[in-house]
């Protein structure tokens, strides 16, 4: 089994960023918009704080968590907004100490998790890696949310190449969920890295390739931005279709963002 120790540091690490930027923010700041439609920064941040407590549930009481599916399965569609509403009536700083101590503990529970453990989820069980990467991929896409809202750029780090695998793992996922039979062969991904390295995965010969900026590949399988304001390249009729229908998270096809017709 992986070592699940590098993708937990790298969640920690962006949790740690995402804080600085809400850490210092006025009632007003907590209250803006963010492209989510409905959600402020509030919002953003107490969805994350709650996910953070269903995770940690999951890894520690999974009877506790088989209970916090039978509430999702009670009110499908709603029971995610209903948990962001709730956190986002806090006051700032309690919303923010409790997003702070939750995901200190889930951190230091998959920590202390046992090689090999899975863990339930609201779809297939979960290794500890999965768990973590899972967490690592909403921290990420949830803060650019909220660095729009404000008006912050985000320098990407090679903290992506968590994200970069979760999209690949989840492609099989993205075309189940909207009712197409998944390609047999793999996929070529060729993709640099924030920092210039190259990120290659899958065989060379396949059929089907994706290549581009990793940030975009992120931003595509995140769905934080259309795929006609990315930078990516797609050989084949399988890929170039995994490129409007790619999603990294659980639940049914997302809406996507509406193109911005920017070139990159």
């Amino acid at each position: 089994m992986a070592d699940p120790t590098p993708v937990i540091d790298d969640l920690c690490a962006e949790s740690d960023e995402l804080e600085l930027i809400v850490a210092e923010l006025g009632p007003e700041q907590w209250a803006l918009p963010t492209p989510a439609p409905g959600w402020s920064i509030a919002h953003q941040i107490a969805h994350l704080a709650w996910t953070d407590h269903s995770s940690l549930l999951a890894v520690t009481d999974q009877r506790a968590f088989s209970h916090e599916v039978e509430k999702a399965l009670a009110e499908p569609g709603d029971f995610v907004d209903n948990g962001a509403e709730e956190g986002a009536r806090k006051p700032p700083e309690r919303l923010l100490a409790d997003w702070r101590s939750g995901r200190a503990a889930l951190a230091d529970a998959l920590r202390a998790a046992p090689d090999g453990a899975r863990f339930p989820w609201y779809g297939p069980p979960m290794s500890t890696a999965s768990m973590a990467t899972a967490r690592l991929m909403e921290t990420w896409a949830h803060g650019l949310d909220i660095a729009e809202a404000l008006g912050v750029a985000r320098t990407p780090t090679d903290r992506l190449r968590h994200i970069v695998r979760l999209g690949i793992r989840t492609r099989d996922f993205a075309f189940g969920v909207h009712g197409l039979t998944p390609p047999f062969d793999d996929f070529r991904v060729e993709l640099t890295s924030p920092s210039g390295e190259s990120w290659i995965y899958g065989p060379e010969n396949a059929d089907g390739r994706v290549t581009g900026p990793a940030l975009d590949f992120c931003l595509l399988v995140t769905q934080r931005a259309h795929r006609a304001d990315l930078a990516l390249t797609a050989e084949g009729d399988d890929a170039d279709r995994w490129l409007d229908i790619a999603q990294a998270f659980a639940g049914p096809p997302g809406a996507g963002r509406t193109p911005k017709g920017a070139d990159r």
